[in-house]
């Protein structure tokens, strides 16, 4: 069964850190900048901890201390209570390893 869609502006009401992605989808976005590579390595390892749980995925790069993450249900074709979940946690690991945007 798929999540339901939310709506893009109450999901980005509720997390202010994030924006919706210029792209032709319907996503939310957020930049990270760490101290360095290792720490922004070791924010994705936690991250992905969760992801690998929760089987939900985000999209995202790392370009040395730089993390840019995308997050969407691909089934529900848009944002669900899933990636704004995933978007909560980011946002706490993120705070506590002391990232910047």
């Amino acid at each position: 069964m798929t999540d339901a869609r939310l709506d893009l502006a109450e999901a980005l009401a509720a997390l202010p850190a994030w924006r919706a992605d210029d792209g032709p989808r319907e996503a939310l976005v957020r930049r990270l900048v760490f101290a360095d590579f290792n720490a922004a390595f070791g924010f994705m390892t936690r991250v992905a901890l969760l992801a690998d749980k929760m089987d939900h995925h985000p999209e995202w790069s790392n370009v040395y201390n730089r993390v840019d993450v995308l997050l969407t249900t691909h089934d529900a074709d848009g944002v669900t209570r899933r990636d704004v979940e995933m978007a909560r946690f980011i946002d706490q690991v993120a705070e506590a390893m002391g990232a910047g945007a």
